[in-house]
Order: structure tokens, then C-alpha cells, then sequence
């Protein structure tokens, strides 16, 4: 015989597991077709506590102000050019997370931060493409978020100030490319020295959680200009750096290694 009286409160679930923050190198549409890139993708993701949800920034939605993508499923966006029709057709039907873009508006929004809607807008390769490797059952609710600028420094800030969600259960993830000039790629994954070079400074950097001179790549690193011709898929590391800000003595790489000549370099914190 129950013993609960009207005024009995349900017992709360247990607390959310703290998630990390991660910055993904996202590769292009073709990535399932590598050897071993997916299975890294999978093993990273079913290594990873069960996320509530997952916020990703990814390189292909420069928007300002910033805005928040669809939260009730839209088509994807096929933000790339000449690739066979079934590319196209590739769908990835993950709930939508209006929860967490209201998390994100009351954290987000105040004197220089206005944040919109744009519901129209659905998840782009850079979100994806890795998400169908880390979350083939499209069962966990992603909210996809725009870069309002390219300043490292501004988007770090961003970063801290989601870094709360974390304890929400949230999966914070930077979505780019440890390297990314589309003139270096090699079908036989031959690595140019410069991008080896920027590889290496990168993650010694890392190592050293030298924050400013990640931040100030552009100046510091080498070969940053060939590296990154233009800075939009390095700078999403910046709101992974500003999201575990905390824990930045845990980061490690998950994935290395190299994909058409550009780095796989994925980092996790943690």
C-alpha cells in the first residue's frame, strides 16, 4: 500500500553528468568514406558520458548577431558544391532542443549581446557530418548556434558564459579544422610541411595551455596564413577553450592524424 500523501514531492533524477567541452575537426561530406576516420568519431562519442543535449558552433554559420538554429526538425543545409547526388540525400533527424535555446538567450543576451531566432536554419556539415559518426541514432537533441564574429577573444567569452551548461548535461562542441586550406588538399593525404608545422605548434600550445598564443594564431603560429587562409575553421577552438576555461590542464587530443593532407587534430577538456 502506497504511503505517499498529496503534498509528496516526486524524488529529482539524478544530477546531469558534467560534460566536456570539445573541439572537432569536421572533414568534408566524404568522410564516411575513410578508413578509419568514422570508427574514431565513434569510439570518441560512445567514450563520452550520455549527453542531455548537444550546442554546436560550427565554421559554416557566420551570422551576427548571433543567432540559434531550428529547434523542431528542418531539412539540413548542404553547404557544399559538386559532390554526387547522394551527398544530397543524406538526412540526420536529431529532436530539436528549445530547452536549451532558452538556456542559451538567458546567457547569452545583455548590453552588446542581443541573440535571435532563426528557425528556418537547420544543422550544416560542420555539425553533421561528425554527428553521424558520433550519434548515428540521431537521438540526442542538438541546437546549432552561429560565430557573430571571427575575434578569438570575443568567441572565448562566448564560451565562458555557456561553460554552465556543461553541468546541464550539455555537449559544448567547436566544429572546424585544425587546418584548412582547400589548395593543400592531397587525395593521397600528403601532408605539406608548413600544415605539419602548424599541427605541431598547435598542439604544443595546447600542451602548454598557452591560451594567448592559441588565441593570437594569426601572429604567433607558423605558417598560420597558409594553414588557415582565412581564420573561420580554427577560431570555432576558441568557444571550446572558453567552455572548459577551468579544466584547460585536462584537454588531450582524441583524434590525430591527417585527412587529405589537413589535420584530423580533435580535442577534448574535460
Amino acid at each position: 500500500m502506497s504511503t505517499a500523501t498529496p503534498d509528496t514531492e516526486p524524488s529529482p533524477g539524478p544530477a546531469p553528468e558534467r560534460m566536456p567541452a570539445l573541439f572537432m575537426s569536421h572533414g568534408g561530406p566524404t568522410l564516411a568514406e575513410d578508413a578509419h576516420w568514422p570508427g574514431e568519431l565513434a569510439r570518441w562519442g560512445a567514450g563520452l558520458p550520455r549527453p542531455k543535449a548537444i550546442l554546436m558552433v560550427s565554421a559554416h554559420w557566420e551570422e551576427a548577431p548571433l543567432a540559434l538554429g531550428a529547434t523542431s526538425p528542418v531539412p539540413l543545409v548542404y553547404d557544399f558544391w559538386g559532390f554526387p547526388e547522394h551527398y544530397y540525400r543524406i538526412r540526420y533527424d536529431a529532436p530539436g532542443a528549445p530547452e536549451l535555446a532558452a538556456q542559451v538567450k538567458a546567457l547569452l543576451r545583455g548590453p552588446g549581446m542581443p541573440v535571435h531566432d532563426l528557425p528556418e536554419r537547420g544543422l550544416d556539415h560542420g555539425a553533421y557530418v561528425p554527428l553521424l559518426e558520433m550519434y548515428p541514432d540521431a537521438d540526442v537533441p542538438v541546437l546549432q548556434v552561429s560565430m557573430p564574429t571571427l575575434d578569438p577573444r570575443k568567441l572565448m567569452e562566448i564560451g565562458r558564459r555557456l561553460a554552465p551548461l556543461r553541468d546541464e548535461g550539455v555537449l559544448i562542441v567547436g566544429s572546424g579544422s585544425f587546418t584548412h586550406n582547400l589548395r593543400a588538399i592531397s587525395p593521397d593525404n600528403h601532408v605539406p610541411s608548413a600544415l605539419a608545422e602548424f599541427d605541431d605548434w598547435g598542439r604544443r600550445a595546447l600542451d602548454a595551455g598557452d591560451v594567448d598564443a592559441l588565441l593570437d594564431f594569426a601572429h604567433k603560429a607558423p605558417a598560420a596564413q597558409y594553414a588557415h587562409p582565412r581564420e573561420e575553421h580554427f577560431v570555432p577552438l576558441a568557444v571550446t577553450l572558453g567552455a572548459g576555461a577551468d579544466e584547460l590542464h585536462t584537454q588531450r587530443s582524441v583524434i590525430e592524424g591527417s585527412w587529405l593532407g589537413l589535420s584530423k587534430r580533435s580535442v577534448q577538456i574535460g
